[in-house]
């Protein structure tokens, strides 16, 4: 298991635990009434730890290597997934992964960033940044479902759009933009949730949603906490400060009202627990779901319109 610096102390007690489970029962040391106490430290120490998370404590959980990524979501959660490929103008980009499927009974149509679990996976997603050509896929899929009247689910998890100057060159200003306009327009319920990182544009553009959710130790920002100190400051060394000013935590989302929705965690986050996790993303994601259904398709596109005017209002006054 990867190990991120702060988890250094609570790495210790499960390493030692794990030696104590390699030895004998000697009958001088009861061995599982020692691992029973260890597992309590190690409990206790999780739960100390996790629940006073700095931003940029978080930023890290929310790029940990071995956290659940779209395609983890998708097996566990959709039924019957058929991916559909390409923007049918340049390209298939493997960043954004998108298809039909069923969750809990429901037909859904499935959009989101892949970041990959390996060298050879992430290579081939591009570590889940998208190129026009997957914005214009998403949108693509988009139109599709509000032909077909099947509600939208979003996963978002992308440090932000390839900045590449292929990318420039194909438009990806615009193919964000039009991505933006498609999720503003449609007239079917759209749920989003930030499952990890929510990165500049190129999330935005996948998560302006009816609903949007957000896992408890994901991050979600206009800009990654590097770039940020990169302007601020010429460094990217005072990333950790930049993390604190940007706001970038679920919670402090929910305070500003820019997610409708935080969804808990297993102790020491979604890697730690990935079954549970997986649980508890389902229904929320059927509670959402539920509520919008049964809505009009234009009071819904209202709603939706309403919603992202509102923020800019706040941040206006």
């Amino acid at each position: 298991m990867h190990i991120l610096e702060f988890e250094k102390p609570i790495a210790e007690l499960e390493g030692k635990i794990e030696e104590l489970r390699h030895l004998s029962d000697g009958g001088d040391v009861n061995i599982a009434d020692e691992v029973s106490k260890l597992q309590a430290k190690v409990d206790k120490l999780l739960r100390s730890t996790y629940a006073k998370l700095t931003p940029w404590q978080k930023t890290q959980v929310a790029r940990h290597p071995e956290r659940p990524h779209t395609l983890a979501y998708i097996s566990a959660l959709v039924e019957d997934f058929t991916p559909l490929a390409g923007d049918r103008a340049f390209a298939e980009d493997q960043a954004i992964i998108g298809g039909l499927g069923r969750f809990r009974g429901r037909s859904v149509m499935v959009i989101g960033h892949e970041k990959g679990h390996d060298t050879e996976s992430r290579l081939k997603h591009n570590f889940g940044m998208a190129k026009p050509e997957g914005y214009r896929k998403a949108r693509r899929l988009m139109e599709m479902a509000d032909h077909f009247q099947v509600p939208i689910l979003t996963l978002v998890d992308t440090a932000g759009a390839y900045p590449g100057v292929d990318a420039e060159a194909r438009g990806q200003a615009e193919a964000i933009a039009r991505s933006i306009e498609t999720c503003l327009d449609v007239r079917v319920p759209l749920v989003s949730v930030i499952i990890g990182e929510g990165g500049s544009g190129g999330a935005i553009a996948l998560a302006t949603g009816n609903t949007v959710l957000m896992l408890e130790h994901a991050i979600y920002s206009v800009i990654s906490p590097e770039g940020c100190a990169s302007i601020l400051w010429r460094s990217a060394e005072n990333a950790k400060d930049a993390a604190e000013q940007l706001r970038l935590t679920a919670q402090d989302l929910h305070k500003l009202g820019i997610i409708d929705s935080v969804v808990p965690e297993p102790m020491g986050g979604a890697h730690r627990n990935t079954d549970l996790m997986m649980q508890t993303l389902a229904m929320a994601v059927d509670s959402a779901l539920r509520d919008l259904a049964g809505v009009e398709g234009g009071i819904l596109r209202a709603r939706r319109r309403e919603k992202f005017l509102e923020m800019g209002r706040a941040g206006l006054s």
